[in-house]
């Protein structure tokens, strides 16, 4: 098991239990919300290393969610997953350290890249 924790945030339900469901067989502890004000309920008591964010989402969406996560624990990683195909992104994220290497378009043709990106992410390789 990997001491490794992600926060899955996406309000598609069976994009977010079939990622949940790999990354935990593949040994990693996750925490998934289907919006960012419950993201950010959930990980006030917890230190989280990598958070895999969606874009669209109700209420906060996702650029804003990873710049509040980010004021809470600025040793947070992410990768940003969506469905939107004209995605660029904002000049906030890209001082974060965010690179288009993090964003990951739906529908992801091979889910093991999630946990490559994951290693990278978690090794300082990125």
């Amino acid at each position: 098991m990997s001491s490794v924790k992600i926060l899955l945030v996406d309000d598609e339900e069976i994009v977010r239990i079939n990622l949940e469901a790999y990354l935990e067989d593949e040994g990693y502890y996750v925490l998934s919300a289907n919006s960012g004000e419950e993201a950010l309920d959930m990980i006030a008591d917890q230190k989280i290393d990598v958070g895999i964010i969606d874009m669209r989402l109700p209420g906060i969406d996702g650029n804003v969610l990873i710049s509040e996560l980010s004021k809470l624990q600025p040793e947070m990683k992410f990768i940003i997953h969506t469905g939107s195909m004209g995605y660029s992104l904002p000049a906030s994220l890209v001082e974060l350290g965010i690179s288009d290497e993090l964003v990951f378009k739906k529908p992801i043709k091979s889910i093991s890249k999630f946990t490559g990106m994951i290693r990278k992410l978690t090794e300082g390789k990125v």
